[in-house]
């Protein structure tokens, strides 16, 4: 019967006396590791990012806009065409199923001017329900009422990044800015919801949606809006809904079996899918680089190994003539190969999260060192270990005792 805590004991004093050689050989698994440890760390801090984007942008959300126009046979985009309107809301409101809020939207970019500041965002004009559907909370002051809408008032709504540009350390609520040339009252700021890539979500104000098309946008298609936005009551109702909207705006429109639709609706849920699968490929990927490493560090430990069974054949012989059998000898030196191996596991593993945590201070990118990261890359520097060490335990196992014992 093998006698494991002996044969531990042997592998460790063998290892002991090989110090240097022993450090170099796990370095490849450190390397290897540690990469492993940050490239995941990365890709699952690139997903938790795009999960709170998309969640800061507001859950089962359907958007619609108007269809694409031409100018000289080229097609300028999805919204340029002005087919939707507040009734087209109304009647969605009115008849979809699964729905918990509509906004009709109208947007343009302005120069905005309070004294002698001046700053140019996108001016939204919308209605009370919007902020419901776009998840934005009103910081300070309020938000519209039904009877800002009804009234057409010059009130606004700022984000976090205006009010900063515009206002500097100043409380903008009860202000009289500008937009263009139509003064407004500032009625509230909003939470600050920061940015998605490029995109900063506070840099922007909101006004009445009628305010928008009768003072400050101007249009030659009264009633119309650039988009209209739908939130769904949950997510299995966001199809139904989606169905019921294509129907009735189909209806409205006058639109036949074999005509081109003059609208789109898109879906944030299948936005979202597609934006955490090309995460997840990239992190897989990136994982999937970093493990070559450990590869290349597990050729090391083989080559090692190969070297100490040579170095190390009279003693193999003279054990095998004491009485030790072949799977003793297997077992001792598959036993060094996985502790060189896990060795530098767990200095990789240290190394990596010290890593992470440098790239997550440096503000390069956000980082999130997971468990199971932790844990997969110590099981595969183990497996790596036991796998590459096989061979030499198999080639040291099979030696003749008294070939051995005349090794020079």
């Amino acid at each position: 019967m093998i006698d494991f805590k002996s044969t531990v004991k042997m592998a460790i004093v063998s290892l002991k006396i090989n110090k240097m050689r022993s450090m170099l050989t796990s370095l490849g698994i450190i390397i290897g590791v540690s990469a492993v440890i940050i490239m995941l760390a990365v890709g699952t801090g690139a997903s938790e990012k795009v999960k709170k984007d998309m969640e800061s942008m507001g859950s089962n959300i359907l958007t619609i806009r108007s269809a694409s126009a031409k100018s000289g046979g080229v097609r300028m985009g999805m919204g340029t065409r002005p087919t939707l309107t507040l009734k087209d809301a109304a009647a969605i409101e009115k008849n979809a199923r699964g729905i918990s809020a509509v906004a009709p939207v109208s947007s343009e970019a302005k120069q905005l001017m309070f004294g002698n500041q001046n700053w140019s965002t996108t001016v939204y004009g919308t209605n009370t329900e919007y902020f419901y559907v776009k998840n934005y909370e009103v910081e300070s002051g309020r938000g519209f009422v039904p009877e800002d809408i009804k009234n057409s008032a010059k009130v606004t709504v700022i984000g976090s990044t205006v009010a900063t540009e515009l206002f500097g350390d100043l409380d903008p609520i009860g202000k009289i800015m500008r937009v263009g040339n139509v003064p407004f009252k500032v009625i509230g700021t909003l939470k600050s919801k920061g940015s998605m890539g490029p995109m900063d979500q506070d840099d922007l104000i909101f006004i009445p949606i009628t305010t928008a098309q009768k003072k400050v946008f101007g249009t030659d298609f009264p009633g119309t809006v650039s988009m209209i936005v739908v939130k769904g009551s949950d997510p299995e109702n966001v199809t139904v809904a989606e169905q019921d909207i294509e129907e009735i705006l189909t209806t409205r429109h006058h639109i036949g079996k074999n005509q081109v639709k003059d609208f789109e609706i898109r879906n944030s849920a299948e936005f979202q899918e597609k934006m955490k699968s090309t995460v997840q490929t990239f992190a897989i990927l990136l994982a999937s680089i970093a493990s070559v490493s450990l590869l290349v560090g597990g050729i090391g430990i083989m080559n090692i190994m190969l070297v100490s069974v040579t170095e190390r054949t009279k003693e193999i012989g003279i054990r095998m003539a004491i009485g030790a059998k072949p799977s003793d000898i297997r077992i001792q030196f598959l036993i060094e190969s996985f502790l060189l191996s896990m060795i530098g596991g767990f200095i990789g593993v240290v190394t990596g999260i010290a890593g992470a945590q440098i790239v997550q201070i440096s503000g390069v990118m956000t980082v999130s060192v997971s468990l199971f990261s932790i844990l997969l890359s110590l099981g595969f520097s183990g497996f790596i270990g036991v796998s590459f060490g096989y061979y030499p335990a198999y080639k040291a196992s099979l030696l003749n005792p008294i070939d051995a014992l005349r090794y020079e």
